[in-house]
């Protein structure tokens, strides 16, 4: 394959900036560039090791460099790999990459490092995923999760699973095609015991989907409640800064106020929505009818009442437009009086949480209610989860087959259709993995990375 070169760090200025060189030429086209101030050549030294030096091109040096030097196999890629660090301005590292171009590389597609890499063996596809999903992360769970994919422990999770199936797969095959060999009888309450553990860990493994999903994406969170509860306090006391415009006058929040912000780990797509209430008003109006819109929409949803107020009707609409959607109650100003229907809140509510948002008490709580009602408690990220479409799709064909296998033996069918059905979730398995998968999945997969990973 041709020489490729690409920026690898963002297209920002900064400190250092790095131009990534892989292929067999690797280090011909860094020489052209690079010169180093000890005269020592990149050919000429062992892989990771570095030279100090300079980079040129036709008009002459432009900066300073440090010439990292990896040597095939024990590369990210697998290959020859040089990465030049010089300073991170834009006009430098254009200027450098151009310089690499004009020495013989040919720039790199998106993804096109880390497809070489699983080209080359040097990880399977969730492992390749997961390095977008490291870049992407937005937490410390969210890291925690793609760490793990990149060490292999979801590749594991999947390999297990699918040594499994193809033992199962395998004594089918050996007792129906080799009667007169010394194959062991296919026991059918055994097999239904192996195909129903199978089952079971598919379902486990496709129940940590969506816990992916949030770490990945965050959580469409939306606080709401009447007016004067205290929702716009709340959210300048998660954001950290005030978001939102904070009076003793109702209707002073008219628009939603958005922004992201991390608690326990999880992003929270947070929107402070104007106040929940009948008003004259015609922009006010407005406000409302967005909020009734976002509590509909939400994911999760903040539900703020006023610790020191009974009940209004307005609090008593609100909680039945929530319905279904997870829901926490934030019983807010819990350092006044309490003349709140508890009883009524905890009817309607599985998390309750008591804070003081102007004195930033019971964050610590609100946090623990989160985790809970999403129940990412159950999940740990380290384990290995699944966080992309196409490994959930891959995912849910194997179940679905294994399935099929189950009723099919259940319901008396010849095995040769539960071999069927087995093979059939081996091959969904060694797709998810990229063992056995076309090349349009693998275009699309690395389709979605940046340039220069």
């Amino acid at each position: 394959m041709h020489t490729i070169a690409a920026i690898s760090t963002p297209q920002a200025p900064g400190g250092i900036g790095i131009v990534r060189i892989s292929g067999d030429d690797a280090h011909t086209v860094a020489g052209r560039v690079f010169s180093s101030v000890s005269g020592k050549k990149l050919n000429d030294i062992p892989g990771y090791t570095s030279l100090f030096g300079t980079v040129h091109d036709a008009e002459g040096t432009f900066d300073q460099c440090v010439a990292a030097n990896y040597r095939a196999p024990k590369s990210y890629t697998g290959e020859d790999v040089v990465e030049l660090s010089c300073h991170g301005g834009l006009y430098v590292l254009r200027r450098l990459l151009n310089a690499c171009l004009n020495s013989g590389a040919v720039l790199a597609k998106p993804g096109e490092f880390t497809r070489r890499a699983f080209l080359n063996g040097k990880m399977d596809l969730t492992q390749a995923e997961s390095v977008m999903e490291m870049i992407s992360a937005q937490g410390k769970e969210a890291v925690r999760a793609a760490r793990a994919g990149q060490e292999g422990r979801l590749h594991g999770r999947i390999v297990s699973i699918s040594k499994q199936l193809t033992n199962v797969a395998s004594h089918l095959a050996a007792w129906a095609d080799f009667p007169e060999e010394d194959v062991p009888e296919v026991d059918a309450d055994e097999l239904d015991g192996q195909l129903t553990d199978v089952s079971g860990k598919l379902k486990k493994l496709l129940d940590g989907f969506d816990t992916g999903c949030v770490l990945r994406e965050g959580v469409d969170t939306v606080i709401a409640g009447r007016p004067n509860v205290g929702k716009s306090t709340l959210m300048n006391l998660l954001a950290g800064c005030e978001k939102s415009i904070v009076t003793a006058y109702e209707g002073t929040t008219r628009d939603v106020v958005e922004d992201t912000i991390l608690l326990g780990g999880i992003p929270l797509r947070l929107a402070d929505t104007a106040g929940l209430r009948n008003t004259d008003d015609p922009v006010e109006q407005i406000g409302v009818l967005r909020s009734r819109s976002r509590v509909k929409q939400a994911q999760l949803i903040l539900a703020v009442f006023d610790s020191s107020e009974p009940l209004t009707q307005e609090d008593h609409d609100f909680i039945e437009m929530i319905g279904d959607t997870p829901a926490i109650a934030v019983i807010n100003k819990k350092d006044l009086a309490d003349k709140i229907d508890k009883p009524y809140i905890k009817s309607n509510f599985k998390q309750i949480v008591y804070i003081s948002a102007l004195h930033g008490e019971g964050l610590q709580e609100l946090k623990t209610a989160v985790q809970s009602v999403l129940h990412l408690q159950k999940i740990d990220p380290a384990a290995g989860v699944l966080f992309t479409q196409r490994q959930q799709a891959s995912a849910n064909r194997a179940y679905a087959a294994v399935g099929e296998a189950l009723k099919a033996l259940r319901s008396g069918i010849t095995l040769d259709a539960v071999t069927v059905c087995v093979e059939d979730a081996v091959s969904a398995l060694l797709e998810l993995t990229g063992e056995h998968v076309s090349e349009t999945v693998i275009d699309q997969v690395f389709d979605t990375f940046c340039v220069g990973k």
